[in-house]
């Protein structure tokens, strides 16, 4: 838990060196988890320091890495594409704060995309794809391991983060099946079963099941691979 609170504090600080203090209300744990994901096994030097979440006692952070600034950079792109899909489902009253956030952010993504631009058009087209498509969030995760140097390390990576992908978004739309029916909204597991009153059948919930499972297998022996033993340094 230290180990990843210091990781946590990292990050903002490297969203705070490389994009301004307003980047930092993007971070949270999932970027966290990449940014450890992304490392190489290890973490960078602890340092110690003040921030406006904690203005009198110094907390541990780890002092920037390359993969702490590919994940602050990927979560940029990321954070603001979610922004601007916010603005494009809620209309003109319901998407203004998605429309504000997407503004202040745009200067953050700009530098971003500049740094990642594979990754950038990655995300644009896998976004673009999910209102067909129940993998293209898992496909559009699975980008930000794109640019991991050892090969192996690289599909491991990948591989880990299109299940997780995939597993969530499964997950997410089972959460909110019954909603979507009511309102009309998008959910794949009502084009793929046949839900009744909101719900899936007995025989269709369990196919559900078995695929989440699948990915779950998928997921441990990724994280079988000796590059998720990390750990800070002393």
């Amino acid at each position: 838990l230290d180990r990843f609170r210091a990781m946590y504090c990292g990050l903002c600080h490297t969203l705070s060196r490389r994009y301004g203090q307003a980047a930092r209300f993007i971070l949270n744990y999932d970027f966290t988890y990449l940014a450890i994901l992304l490392s190489d096994g290890t973490a960078g030097a602890q340092g110690a320091g003040r921030c406006y979440t904690s203005p009198i006692k110094k907390r541990p952070f780890l002092e920037p890495t390359a993969a702490m600034e590919l994940a602050a950079d990927e979560s940029v792109i990321l954070a603001y594409w979610q922004l601007r899909d916010g603005v494009a489902d809620h209309g003109f009253w319901g998407g203004l704060k998605y429309r504000i956030a997407s503004v202040l952010l745009r200067p953050a993504y700009r530098k971003a995309r500049e740094r990642r631009p594979r990754f950038d058009a990655g995300t644009q087209a896998h976004l673009a794809d999910l209102a067909a498509l129940a993998d293209a969030f898992a496909k559009l995760l699975a980008l930000a391991a794109e640019e991991v140097s050892d090969p192996v390390r690289r599909r491991v990576t990948a591989q880990l983060l299109y299940h997780l992908g995939r597993w969530v978004y499964l997950v997410d739309a089972a959460d909110d099946l019954r909603a979507d029916i009511k309102s009309g909204g998008y959910n794949p597991l009502a084009l793929r079963f046949t839900p009744k009153d909101g719900a899936l059948a007995p025989a269709d919930s369990e196919a559900l099941a078995l695929t989440l499972d699948g990915s779950v297998r998928a997921m441990a022996a990724a994280l079988g691979w000796p590059m998720v033993e990390w750990r800070a340094m002393s």
